[in-house]
């Protein structure tokens, strides 16, 4: 089962996305496939507040910055996939990343994850409310981003939204 969790920032995406991949993985092991690079104090924070979050709910966390289709994570497991948005920029803009063929990249990614595990509950950032006055590399990473969620949201069984720690489904439905 693939589940895209979508929301803005500080909506409580990542708190749901933790909740619904606890639901649904039974006695899989537990992935949290890290995308974010640790640049600077305030990532250090943010992923810090992420693993706290986590704490006590048995994952094993794995970084993957560039190339999901790497990402060494076990058969028949449940993957959270957090999130998107660094995963395109880090794509997009890395010596490392693929560069133009990033939607692509992400794609392959994750259906090798798909293949792999038993549930996986992709967390992304929504970008369609944000206006459109952007140009340049922000205007592309947002034309990139967009792409993936719309191609993301086809090949999930359920996709939700995550406004002000409320969660509304728009394919599919939650776990009871």
């Amino acid at each position: 089962m693939t589940v895209l969790v979508c929301g803005g920032a500080a909506s409580g995406k990542s708190s749901r996305a933790e909740e619904l991949l606890c639901k649904l993985s039974g006695d899989a092991p537990r992935v949290y496939l890290a995308t974010m690079r640790p640049f600077g104090a305030e990532a250090a924070a943010r992923i810090e507040k992420h693993r706290a979050q986590r704490a006590g709910r048995s994952f094993d966390t794995v970084e993957c910055y560039v190339n999901l289709s790497s990402a060494p994570v076990p058969p028949d497991c449940a993957v959270l996939l957090e999130d998107i948005g660094n995963l395109c920029a880090n794509e997009l803009f890395d010596v490392e990343g693929s560069g133009d063929g990033a939607a692509d990249a992400i794609l392959r990614g994750v259906d090798t994850l798909q293949r792999r595990c038993r549930v996986l509950v992709i967390v992304s950032n929504e970008v369609s409310s944000g206006g459109a006055d952007y140009a340049g590399d922000t205007l592309r990473y947002l034309r990139v981003l967009g792409e993936v969620n719309r191609r993301l949201a086809a090949l999930s069984d359920a996709v939700c939204e995550v406004v002000c720690g409320i969660t509304d489904y728009y394919k599919g439905e939650g776990p009871g």
